[in-house]
């Protein structure tokens, strides 16, 4: 769904991929600077939970999860333009850009069971959902079968709940928990989608 909103925005960060560019950083480089984003962020959730008996010093560290995540997701999308403005998009850097998202993802995941914003059981289920949503695409296409935009619940989806769920903790300590069991729900349901797209395809 977000897929199509990434693909634009793309094409309108064609002046930060110059800057990148002339800042000598590769497409590469700046996918490991979305990883680290997405560590950051892990580790702030992570510590969110020691400072909850601490007044309102918890929601600095929550906010700023959320921003990390953001900036993180930018990284994701800056990358790829800039490959794409300079002609540098090759095989490997997909298949790196893909496997760095898996960390990314699961430093989020982690984060927020570590820090006891959800329940373990329900985020391992949104983090095993989410890798295998990812897992599906890549199958899928191996075989031919282009799988992009498929299933309501791709990662830029994921990442956008995550910071609304973030967001609206500040005024509802519960938003976090809940929405990853959405996550939870939404993942292993775009799984199901994308088997039965797969299945679909073959058949045709």
């Amino acid at each position: 769904m977000l897929t199509k909103v990434k693909e634009k925005v793309q094409s309108c960060i064609l002046f930060e991929a110059k800057l990148a560019f002339k800042a000598g950083l590769t497409p590469n480089q700046i996918s490991a600077l979305g990883v680290i984003f997405a560590l950051v962020s892990g580790f702030s959730y992570w510590f969110s939970a020691s400072l909850s008996s601490q007044g309102s010093l918890w929601k600095v560290f929550i906010i700023f999860a959320a921003l990390s995540i953001l900036i993180s997701g930018f990284c994701d999308a800056l990358d790829g333009a800039l490959a794409r403005l300079y002609g540098h998009t090759t095989s490997f850097g997909g298949f790196l850009d893909s496997l760095l998202d898996r960390y990314a993802d699961s430093a989020i995941y982690f984060g927020l069971m570590m820090g006891g914003l959800c329940d373990m059981s329900w985020g391992i289920a949104a983090l095993v959902g989410s890798l295998l949503v990812s897992y599906a695409r890549a199958r899928s296409e191996a075989a031919g079968v282009k799988m992009e935009t498929v299933g309501i619940a791709e990662r830029a989806e994921r990442l956008l709940i995550i910071v609304l769920g973030s967001l609206l903790s500040l005024l509802w300590r519960e938003a976090p928990r809940w929405s990853i069991i959405l996550l939870a729900l939404l993942t292993n349901f775009t799984v199901l989608q994308r088997a039965i797209y797969f299945r679909s395809k073959l058949k045709s």
